[in-house]
């Protein structure tokens, strides 16, 4: 193995190919194998592991007996997916800030991931979601698209289908980042839709292909998708479930979490409201408002909600008072005004005058009434 290693198989360097092989050795976010690579180097790693006795490194050697590397670089070429490695230009430069970050990436699709992901939100939620959810997760992912915001999301049931689709419908990029092997879509009833993920943006994993999608595997994938994005955006979540994982990795990792609240007698809903609550999440309706949130500070402000203005906005005190006590079809007298608004007789005609000019207010043979 480590001869074919350091010989360079199919051109790629050395070091390309020994994470190639710790990828096949280790489980994701291994911190043995992580910290082996990290302090030695991807070949010394493995070197070291070839030729200690007895340690805590012989738990990889069951795995090394049976890795065909020229099968895994064989697989690579046939589902067309390339191997992108830390420090080259399509690295997503958030996972450097994991304790375990991928050894290499499998990327499947024409985007590149560095540039993609410098502006890029993730959308996550409930496998089993409601069809408020899902309508919500695809207009929100729609509308991140049009403002030139990549999504990442799953590929799973529920809200991370309907957010990649919604990227879809719009023409948008989008990135699913997968348990298993980028050669295995899963689930598989959502081959379709990954493979049009695959042709417009990229279908990502840290597994050779082949490798299959388990379990203890999904939650260490989120914390990919929490730390490659700006943001995460949860739609629709339990008080456990992967979803929130996955915003509790972006928050300890400083990404901005937000969250989309939705019917207060929903249990679909439950952890989205928690994590607002608790300080966790800020609260968020639409896409403009993750943009202003995630986005260039100035640049990505949400457009203000117009309020229609009514007649009187802006008056205070004595103005507001008297014409708080103006009828709108019959006249009043001074007198009259005064103990409505509580003010001196005065006072009220020095406001009467005001709101006069203002347009507020005229005065007619029955006496003062509010402007129709």
């Amino acid at each position: 193995m480590l001869s074919a290693v350091e010989a360079g198989l199919d051109g790629l360097d050395p070091e390309v190919l020994a994470r190639v092989v710790w990828s096949g050795l280790a489980e994701p976010g291994d911190p043995v194998a992580a910290g082996l690579v990290r302090e030695l180097g991807a070949v010394t790693a493995l070197e070291t592991l070839l030729t200690r006795g007895e340690s805590a490194l012989d738990r990889f050697k069951p795995r090394l007996a049976r890795l065909e590397l020229t099968a895994i670089l064989d697989d690579t070429a046939a589902c067309d997916a390339r191997l992108v490695t830390p420090g080259e230009a399509e690295w997503p430069s958030g996972l450097d800030d994991l304790a375990c970050p991928p050894h290499v990436l499998w990327v499947r699709g024409p985007a590149s991931l560095g540039a993609v992901t410098r502006r890029s939100v993730a959308v996550v939620g409930a496998r089993a979601a409601t069809a408020y959810g899902e309508t919500v997760a695809a207009d929100l992912a729609a509308g991140l698209a049009e403002r030139d915001v990549t999504v990442v999301s799953g590929g799973a049931f529920g809200i991370d289908a309907a957010a990649h689709r919604g990227v879809l419908a719009v023409r948008g990029t989008t990135v699913a980042v997968l348990a298993g092997g980028v050669d295995r879509p899963y689930p598989a009833a959502h081959h379709r839709l990954l493979g049009h993920v695959a042709q417009t943006g990229a279908l990502i994993s840290e597994m050779p292909p082949g490798s299959t999608s388990l379990r203890s595997r999904f939650l260490l994938r989120n914390r990919l998708i929490a730390t490659m994005t700006l943001g995460t955006v949860v739609v629709e979540a339990g008080r456990r479930s992967g979803s929130r994982n996955t915003a509790g990795t972006a928050a300890a990792h400083h990404r901005v979490v937000l969250a989309v609240p939705g019917p207060i007698t929903s249990m679909a809903s439950v952890g989205c409201h928690e994590m607002i609550r608790s300080g966790m999440a800020q609260l968020v309706t639409d896409a403009p408002e993750v943009v202003e949130l995630i986005g260039v500070m100035g640049q990505d402000l949400a457009p203000d909600i117009h309020v229609p203005a009514r007649v009187g906005d802006g008056l205070e005190g004595p103005d507001r008072r008297v014409f708080d006590a103006l009828p709108r079809r019959r006249g009043a007298e001074v007198d009259e005004l005064a103990v409505g608004a509580g003010e001196t007789e005065a006072t009220v005609r020095a406001a009467l005058g005001r709101l006069e000019l203002l347009g507020h207010a005229c005065r007619t043979e029955h006496g003062w009434r509010l402007v129709s």
